[in-house]
């Protein structure tokens, strides 16, 4: 991990999403600040860890955070604003919902939502900040478990499996069996399904 150094800045959050991509349910952000006097071993980018790994780190953050929290944007924002607006609507309400107000952002990417305190884009920032590490893991661990959960209502999908995410599986399963009520209608495959099943 990269020591970024922030001038006066005590309270320092990180936040980052999981869930731009997929085709069904919301996307979900993370914000965490961490205790430097309880320090976190083995954080990364939730995409580079395991399964199991991911899920260990999580109860670690969530024991040792100063403060954590989870913001979302559901997929009918998504449908209504974009996936860009909304993602930045769920970093807004993740950092909102922090019980210790931070007085500087860390954002993964290359753009920062509009917040009341000082905030910086770090590119590559899930592997390069802590704190931006633990909210990865945090948006990433809570979105899964929303589509092993969604998965047992539509079993037919696969959402357990692809997460949503527009695989040949998900995308076979969609022609075969139309959308549900969690798919993002704005998103082109979805979007055409619906369309097919209109004609």
């Amino acid at each position: 991990m990269a020591d970024f150094i922030y001038p006066n800045a005590r309270r320092i959050a990180g936040v980052d999403e999981v869930g731009r991509g997929p085709l069904v349910g919301a996307v979900v952000t993370a914000a965490v600040i961490l205790d430097p006097a309880k320090p976190i071993v083995g954080l990364a980018d939730s995409k580079k860890l395991s399964a199991k790994r991911r899920l260990a780190l999580y109860d670690e953050i969530i024991e040792k955070a100063r403060s954590w929290s989870l913001g979302r944007a559901e997929p009918e924002e998504i449908d209504q604003l974009n996936i860009l607006h909304a993602t930045m609507l769920a970093m807004q309400r993740a950092v909102a919902a922090l019980t210790i107000p931070p007085d500087y952002v860390l954002i993964d990417g290359n753009r920062c939502p509009v917040l009341p305190m000082r905030s910086m884009a770090v590119v590559k920032g899930d592997s390069l900040v802590a704190e931006i590490s633990a909210a990865s893991i945090l948006a990433k661990v809570t979105r899964d478990a929303e589509m092993v959960a969604l998965d047992s209502q539509f079993p037919e999908y696969g959402f357990a499996q692809h997460k949503g995410y527009p695989t040949a599986l998900h995308l076979e399963k969609l022609a075969q069996y139309g959308v549900t009520p969690h798919h993002r209608r704005s998103f082109a495959p979805v979007r055409n399904s619906l369309h097919d099943a209109a004609r």
